[in-house]
């Protein structure tokens, strides 16, 4: 019987991507967190109204849901902002746009500037007062993003992807 293995060779090591995001993205993300942490009051004052209306509904798990709301709330609104913006790199090659992020999960996305079809700048009234931000990157496959960047350096960046993108079109 013949060998049937591989020999996998180590590659080359890819360095990880160094290209900061915004620090002003920390109020954003933590004046979003605190919207949603408001409009997810519900879910608390839900279980008090049905608690109140309905006899068969224990008071103590009131209290419960109280507690995994506050703490559901500093974590979103004090801790995942710092954790994530620390975390969010990006590198822009001649070839590729590179993309790290997450903090349980984390993500290396590369995208080939090949395969980009198109790259815009959005602006959410949030990131319109902190004169930030972000880039989009369009492929067939789905929309990759780039967070909270000053507005200059989004549009920098968004015209260095769009002229890669051109030259990298084989049908130009």
């Amino acid at each position: 019987m013949g060998s049937d293995t591989v020999e996998y060779i180590e590659p080359e090591k890819r360095p990880l991507p160094d290209r900061k995001i915004s620090p002003k993205a920390l109020p954003v993300w933590r004046i979003g967190a605190a919207i949603e942490f408001l409009i997810s009051a519900i879910v608390p004052l839900a279980y008090w109204w049905l608690s109140n209306q309905i006899a068969f509904l224990p008071g103590w798990l009131l209290y419960v849901v109280i507690a995994a709301y506050i703490s559901y709330g500093v974590f979103n609104i004090a801790l995942f902002p710092k954790w994530q913006w620390k975390r969010w790199r990006y590198r822009i090659y001649e070839n590729e746009v590179e993309l790290l992020f997450g903090i349980l999960v984390v993500r290396r996305v590369i995208i080939p500037m090949i395969r980009v079809q198109h790259v815009d700048t959005e602006q959410g009234p949030l990131l319109r007062h902190y004169g930030m931000a972000s880039v989009k990157i369009t492929t067939a496959a789905t929309v990759h993003e780039i967070p909270a960047l000053e507005e200059s350096k989004a549009d920098e960046v968004r015209d260095h992807i769009a002229r890669l993108a051109r030259e990298a079109d084989p049908d130009e």
